[in-house]
């Protein structure tokens, strides 16, 4: 199957798709409203409810337009390479738990995010510097050589 089909395919499979794929299906974290599908032999996830994926997806968006020196990219850098886009993910929902003193780590992604809303009044007013920094700190597994 070429990309492009495979694209087509998934968006009429996933009518929401996950913000937080990557880190979902790494295993660094889980998620209530996650659902795991299987197409063209490769996995993807979609969120079970619209307002969990549109809140994980601002949060996301939010990430990426304050993780430019954490990642070193140009502001408006088109896509971001799987290496970067683990950092994004994983550290910044590891920061997140940090700045909400979740001691247990990313147990819930979606309760995560709430719970950012919630305590912050909006998503805008999380943390960031202290978010960044383990943005910048996450260390991507090296290949085996």
């Amino acid at each position: 199957m070429d990309e492009s089909a495979f694209h087509a395919a998934r968006l009429a499979h996933t009518p929401h798709p996950c913000a937080f794929e990557k880190a979902l299906l790494a295993g660094h974290c889980r998620c209530s409203y996650a659902s795991l599908h299987a197409l063209a032999e490769r996995e993807s996830v979609s969120c079970l409810s619209a307002q969990a994926s549109a809140a994980c997806a601002r949060f996301k968006s939010l990430l990426v337009s304050n993780a430019g020196f954490a990642l070193r990219i140009a502001p408006g850098e088109a896509a971001l390479p799987h290496a970067k886009q683990m950092k994004l993910e994983c550290g910044g929902l590891t920061g997140l738990a940090r700045a909400l003193d979740r001691e247990g780590g990313v147990a819930d992604v979606s309760d995560l995010v709430e719970a950012a809303r919630v305590l912050y009044g909006g998503l805008e007013a999380a943390p960031y510097s202290e978010i960044m920094r383990a943005v910048a700190a996450f260390a991507v597994r090296r290949r085996r050589g």
